[in-house]
């Protein structure tokens, strides 16, 4: 990934790459699960977007989950530039974050499960960087497909951040806010891990356990 220091902060949108109305060219089916990235997806399936650093350790993260987990895919969300490339968001002039969209079925595995992943998956403390990784498209973020989501979502934030202060850690800086465009990623970054296991993973958690699932959230 890119390592270099770029812009801490959200360009006004006058300010940014214009893009294209065409579509980036990108996979049509999982590398691991074999599922269609884009669907169609089954009837009954729910879609979690999250942003927590360098998409291709992010996304391995959710795919182990197993049961319940339709299809994963990495892209581009809560920016201003239609349909960015690679290269567009790392420039930090897009306003783009590096995210990975969960399609899942809510009757084998919750909506807090995978929020629960998410937390427990990198430092939600750092602002618009994690870890090496520093940039906007780095940044800690939930976006929601329903007002369901954005209570639960709202509602570990609040659960992880006691959490975090109980053991003398930051304050949470994750972003929630309602989900908008997702811009598939090139068909080189699905899946990145599992075509180069030895690939670069720059995640890391703050080694505390989230609360959901036990007095906070009911987990299926």
């Amino acid at each position: 990934m890119f390592f270099f220091k770029k812009s801490a902060e959200i360009l006004p949108k006058d300010q940014v790459l214009p893009g294209t109305d065409l579509e980036i060219a990108t996979a049509e089916s999982h590398y691991v699960l074999g599922t269609r990235l884009k669907g169609p997806y089954p009837d009954g399936a729910e879609r979690a977007v999250f942003g927590l650093g360098c998409f291709w350790g992010a996304e391995r993260k959710f795919w182990e989950l197993g049961d319940g987990i339709i299809t994963t895919a990495v892209g581009y969300a809560a920016g201003d530039t239609p349909n960015p490339t690679y290269e567009q968001v790392c420039s930090g002039k897009t306003n783009h974050n590096e995210v990975v969209l969960v399609v899942f079925d809510p009757a084998k595995i919750s909506y807090s499960r995978l929020l629960k992943t998410f937390w427990e998956s990198h430092d939600p403390t750092q602002g618009m960087r994690q870890g090496n990784d520093m940039g906007t498209q780095y940044r800690s973020g939930i976006y929601t497909f329903s007002e369901a989501q954005q209570v639960e979502a709202s509602a570990s934030k609040q659960a992880y951040g006691k959490a975090l202060d109980e053991r003398g850690l930051g304050v949470i800086t994750t972003e929630i806010a309602p989900a908008g465009p997702f811009y598939f990623a090139e068909d080189d970054h699905q899946q990145y891990l599992a075509k180069v296991p030895t690939g670069y993973c720059g995640l890391g958690g703050t080694g505390v356990s989230c609360p959901i699932g036990t007095s906070v959230l009911s987990e299926r």
